[in-house]
């Protein structure tokens, strides 16, 4: 089994994403109480790999998966209700791109020995827009998590997203 990443927890789940098509697409995870980001130090991406207390974090995807978050529910923040994914073209990578090639998307729940728990099929892309919500997991009264599906795309890329749902972007 792989050992915990760095400032996670020992109980953990791990979030592989795949999708067929060949356009170059950052996955991005949003730390919410609603639909708003609790703050900057929860929108998991490149430039911020992990939240502060170590509950989220990006990790390198194994195959077939092509992106991989690491979350440990258990410690997400209490004010918080929701684990949002996205996926949003790089527009450095492939600067004329849109997620119409973002298709057979899914979502794997992997434990931290990567044995698959469950797959969640999410929305394929749509011509014009470079930005999607792959869905969200919701805190549920109860403590527990269920799987929403997403499907709302954005024309403006992540910035346009990430400014939906609370973060100002320079």
């Amino acid at each position: 089994a792989p050992a915990t990443p760095a400032g996670g927890h020992d109980d953990y789940n791990v979030l592989g994403m795949s999708w067929s098509g060949d356009v170059a697409l950052d996955v991005c995870a949003l730390v919410c109480t609603g639909n708003r980001v609790l703050d900057d130090d929860h929108f998991v991406f490149y430039n911020n790999p992990v939240t502060p207390d170590g509950s989220v974090g990006a990790l390198a995807a194994t195959p077939p998966d092509k992106a991989a978050i690491r979350v440990s529910f258990d410690a997400l923040p209490a004010r918080s209700d929701r684990l949002v994914l996205v996926a949003a073209v790089d527009p450095e990578a492939d600067p004329h791109a849109d997620l119409t090639g973002f298709t057979d998307a899914r979502i794997r729940l992997l434990d931290p020995a990567l044995t698959e728990l469950g797959v969640l099929d999410v929305s394929d892309g749509r011509p014009g827009e470079t930005a999607l919500v792959l869905g969200s997991f919701r805190r549920r009264a109860n403590g527990d998590w269920d799987f929403v599906l997403g499907g709302k795309g954005y024309p403006g890329g992540l910035v346009q997203l990430v400014e939906d749902h609370g973060i100002e972007v320079e």
